[in-house]
């Protein structure tokens, strides 16, 4: 009897330790405001210029205004704000790059 208490007590310590581990790498999942965020910043990085919103700053460290990328009609059209992502594209970013979510 002594070695099925044994066997039981190290399943149970495995058992246990196998769902403290498996949860460690279960993230929280984002929230929209979180995902635009992230949408802004993976867009902004895509732009290849020094100015792609008004409040960056340029290569001399001049505020970038009304010469942004996004100030200017045609050309780039970098996402700068949290209300230039729309619900949409919130979800489709949802479904594409985040799994599980």
């Amino acid at each position: 009897m002594r070695l099925c208490a044994k066997i039981r007590r190290v399943t149970a310590i495995c058992g246990l330790f196998v769902a403290l581990a498996s949860g460690q790498n279960r993230t929280k999942p984002k929230t929209d405001e979180e995902i635009r965020q992230r949408m802004i910043a993976e867009s902004i990085a895509g732009y290849r210029g020094s100015c792609p919103c008004p409040y960056s700053t340029d290569r001399a460290g001049h505020r970038c205004g009304g010469r942004s990328a996004y100030s200017r009609p045609g050309g780039a059209s970098p996402l700068c704000y949290s209300k230039d992502v729309s619900e949409k594209m919130v979800e489709d970013y949802r479904r594409t790059h985040i799994a599980g979510i």
